[in-house]
């Protein structure tokens, strides 16, 4: 990391960091928050997502730490809308992968052809966040919508 501006790093791996912790509390939060007849696949899957997010949030914190420096005890914005209703819960989620992903994205500019460790790991985590997405964008879809949500 001789060229690299390695305080910027460091900034966005914590930044990173606590995107991913906040996901952990919001992912958990709303496995609470689901009712109906689909309660049951619908918080096995958020329960999924906090558990995603946690392991992105140990390797951020293992990052920090091989370069030497000391992982935030910070956790990221936890907004608490009251609205419960899942359609709400997805948009909410999908908000907060979206803020993730342009963290990820900001590494990847500002590490591109500086390290190839964390361009690997910035360009992996880019494209599990963009599945990750997709997925929360057919959520959203009605049931025979073929059209992309977030493209309406």
């Amino acid at each position: 990391m001789s060229t690299l501006n390695q305080d910027k790093v460091i900034e966005l791996l914590n930044r990173i960091l606590e995107m991913e912790l906040a996901g952990v509390v919001r992912y958990t939060h709303y496995s609470f928050m689901v009712f109906g007849y689909s309660r049951i696949p619908i918080v096995s899957w958020m329960q999924a997502q906090a558990d995603e997010s946690l392991a992105h949030a140990r390797e951020a914190g293992e990052l920090i730490t091989h370069f030497g420096s000391h992982p935030s005890l910070g956790i990221g914005p936890l907004l608490e809308t009251h609205k419960h209703d899942m359609g709400d819960i997805l948009r909410e989620s999908l908000q907060h992968e979206r803020e993730t992903l342009k963290v990820y994205q900001e590494l990847l500019t500002l590490v591109d052809g500086e390290s190839v460790l964390l361009e690997e790991y910035a360009r992996r985590m880019i494209a599990q966040e963009e599945l990750h997405q997709g997925e929360v964008d057919k959520m959203l879809r009605k049931p025979g919508d073929i059209q992309s949500y977030t493209r309406k």
